[in-house]
């Protein structure tokens, strides 16, 4: 291994260890809690030093949700998601989503739930598996009011956000434990998609909108007068 080589390697191992402590303490202390000081003490490194592989904080959570939107791509799920059928590939995509939230918990939390996190729209150019992932679900569902399987002028943007928000909230019940005493998640997961796509087949009439938030998984900014990016004093 020549030097370049090894020095990108390390480089590398140096850049995931700061990621990786950074997810921890950004679960157990909180987002807005942790600042560059306390992540750079974590992995023993000088915050100037911590400056050089990622600008902010804001870069660190995106990195991370990079990563976590990588991890979702290659999850493996219960249905084959290139199935004939255009309904089973709507549910095989969603069995993934969960299995996300069962395999990479924390990953979940800070992608989807915390209210505290920079909201990744706000980079959203950088992000370009999500976009396929999203277009993919879209299309999805758009093949299925071709087929006739969801009535005509269905919006498929709001179906596919509606869909999302119904799995979302399943998970979110699994991982703060708000499940009942053996109630299976995955099986109430699976359930809850599948009401949703009856009610769509039922013609139901949708209130919502189209939707211009870029990312239909994307939490809610946190409802405070601060900037998610703003940092507590070391």
């Amino acid at each position: 291994m020549g030097i370049k080589q090894r020095q990108e390697r390390d480089r590398e191992a140096v850049r995931r260890a700061i990621l990786d402590a950074a997810r921890e303490l950004f679960m157990s202390e909180g987002y807005g809690n942790v600042s560059i000081r306390k992540i750079a003490e974590r992995v023993e490194y000088s915050p100037a030093a911590l400056y050089s592989y990622f600008p902010s904080k804001d870069d660190i959570f995106f990195a991370l949700a990079e990563d976590g939107f990588q991890l979702l791509h290659d999850a493996p799920s219960r249905g084959a998601v290139d199935a004939c059928l255009p309904l089973e590939r709507i549910r095989a995509t969603f069995a993934r989503l969960y299995q996300f939230s069962l395999d990479h918990p924390e990953h979940f939390s800070l992608m989807f739930v915390d209210r505290t996190v920079p909201r990744i729209g706000q980079e959203y150019e950088r992000f370009t598996l999500a976009r396929q992932m999203k277009a993919q679900l879209v299309s999805q569902v758009q093949q299925c009011i071709d087929a006739g399987l969801f009535p005509h002028g269905t919006p498929a943007l709001v179906a596919s956000r509606l869909l999302a928000a119904s799995l979302v909230g399943v998970a979110l019940m699994r991982l703060s434990d708000r499940l009942a005493p053996g109630e299976n998640g995955e099986d109430l997961a699976l359930d809850v998609v599948d009401v949703v796509i009856a009610g769509l087949q039922s013609g139901i009439r949708l209130r919502s909108h189209s939707l211009t938030d870029p990312c239909p998984l994307e939490a809610p900014r946190a409802a405070t007068g601060l900037h998610p990016s703003e940092e507590p004093h070391p």
